[in-house]
């Protein structure tokens, strides 16, 4: 018996039917990282996997984790954010806790991106919470 090699997404038809079968037979992660994505979409906001060292960005994304972390000797509040197609670390320089700023937080993010061991870092940014009922 031979292997009938499957259709990718993009060539499989795109009916009602077969986008529920797709639901169902998707993960938990798949599901929130193709949520996040139209969220990221929907409000105009760049792919953080887009962003290039130096570019100045507004992204969105649900903040994964959330430490403080010292660098230089200078409290540094780090978090992930996630926006469904890659991290970038948010680092607040100088402070040990911001109000809202927590695991699992919605929010929008802007300023100029840096490349720090590899990753996409953005420094001190402007920073705006999504409202709770919109989770």
């Amino acid at each position: 018996m031979s292997a009938v090699p499957r259709p990718d997404k993009a060539e499989r038809p795109s009916g009602r039917f077969r986008r529920m079968l797709d639901r169902l037979s998707s993960s938990q992660q798949d599901l929130e990282s193709e949520e996040l994505q139209e969220d990221s979409q929907a409000s105009g906001c760049t792919r953080i996997s887009d962003c290039t060292d130096r570019q100045i960005v507004k992204v969105t994304g649900t903040l994964r984790t959330v430490t403080l972390r010292p660098r230089a000797g200078v409290p540094a509040l780090e978090a992930e954010l996630f926006d469904g197609t890659a991290p970038l670390d948010v680092v607040w320089l100088g402070r040990r806790s911001i109000v809202g700023i927590e695991p699992g937080r919605k929010l929008i993010a802007s300023g100029r991106i840096a490349m720090s061991h590899g990753r996409r870092v953005l420094f001190n940014p402007k920073y705006e919470l999504r409202p709770l009922g919109k989770e």
